[in-house]
């Protein structure tokens, strides 16, 4: 686990585009934090370093976008929803168990006991600033052990 702080939006935005350089297909990253922690705009530079064009936006109301850039880009957001049979009634499993893409979820802290088993957990949380936040990047499980530690001497040599 490591933790990083940015100072501002657009410091969040690059933090994303350098994860958005070293994540590969088949990364399971799930997004946790308060509502205006930066989850969203994490995505969007995550997406847009992948390739996405266009509009990135939160799907509070449609549960799932998808977004294709250098491979598909499978976002969620659990935000809404009450309980975990209703992860079964979107599909979530079947994107998740053995993604083809990267996946994405947002508020995954709701269920945490229907995430993968292997997975980078992104928590974000809003420094006494208002501007600045604190980053931390965990994996659970062994398979993104290294995409953390590559990670973490990245961000390392650029902050």
């Amino acid at each position: 686990m490591f933790t990083c702080t940015t100072n501002s939006p657009e410091e969040t935005a690059h933090l994303a585009e350098l994860v958005g350089q070293k994540i590969r297909e088949g990364t399971v990253l799930c997004l946790e934090g308060d509502l205006g922690a930066g989850k969203t705009l994490f995505v969007q530079s995550l997406a847009h370093t992948l390739g996405v064009e266009g509009e990135v936006t939160s799907p509070t109301f449609n549960l799932m976008n998808v977004y294709e850039g250098i491979c598909p880009i499978y976002h969620f957001d659990l935000y809404r929803l009450e309980t975990e049979e209703e992860l079964e009634d979107i599909g979530f499993y079947e994107y998740t168990e053995d993604p083809e893409g990267i996946v994405v979820i947002e508020w995954s802290d709701k269920f945490p006991q229907c995430m993968p088993e292997e997975r980078v957990v992104v928590r974000i949380e809003k420094s006494d600033d208002g501007d600045g936040r604190h980053i931390t990047f965990a994996s659970v499980g062994e398979r993104y052990q290294e995409f953390k530690r590559g990670l973490g001497s990245l961000v390392s040599l650029s902050h």
